[in-house]
């Protein structure tokens, strides 16, 4: 059964290294609803956000893949649920009273003014983003993008910080008993 689930992978910031994992994607038939990539809170280290939709195990396969690549520190899966998840949106529309009403109802911001366009921003939930979509399109809908899904896990520490304290700790005690 399909599920949705939120990947973060940790990086270094290498040339090709998102044609790498997106290959792996690929070869295992698994479509990328969406994508993110930024620096992350650690210094020179990045953080790419991948929203798919699938079965459990095959994602857990994935991930696995995913941190054989020499480049990639490690890899996270997450369901909905352990995440804050937010999209945000622009839209390019006529002006006019009706809109300017959807404005104060909807939490848009304004970003632009022309005397015949309004450009929006709208951050959201997917739902909310679509649903300000249909309300604005009976008056005219000139341009509209949308970002990928970006994701914050709701624990308090990142995993990451976790996990490289591990990996440093393990390397301190590899030096300790002489095994490197």
């Amino acid at each position: 059964m399909e599920k949705e689930f939120i990947i973060t992978i940790f990086s270094e910031n290498t040339v090709g290294l998102l044609s790498q994992i997106t290959t792996v994607f690929t070869q295992r038939n698994i479509n990328i609803e969406s994508i993110t990539a930024s620096e992350s809170a650690l210094k020179g280290i990045y953080k790419h956000t991948i929203m798919v939709k699938n079965d459990p195990e095959k994602v857990a396969n994935l991930v696995k893949q995913i941190e054989k690549k020499v480049d990639v520190l490690k890899a996270f899966c997450y369901s909905p649920s352990e995440v804050v998840l937010q999209e945000l949106a622009l839209y390019k529309v006529q002006r006019s009273r009706n809109v300017e009403e959807l404005v104060r109802k909807h939490n848009v911001r304004i970003l632009d003014i022309h005397d015949d366009y309004i450009v929006l921003e709208k951050t959201g939930h997917r739902e909310e983003i679509v649903d300000l979509y249909h309300m604005l399109k009976p008056y005219g809908i000139y341009q509209f993008v949308c970002s990928g899904q970006i994701a914050i896990i709701k624990s308090k520490r990142e995993l990451l910080d976790e996990y490289l304290s591990y990996v440093n700790e393990k390397h301190k005690r590899m030096i300790e008993n002489n095994e490197i």
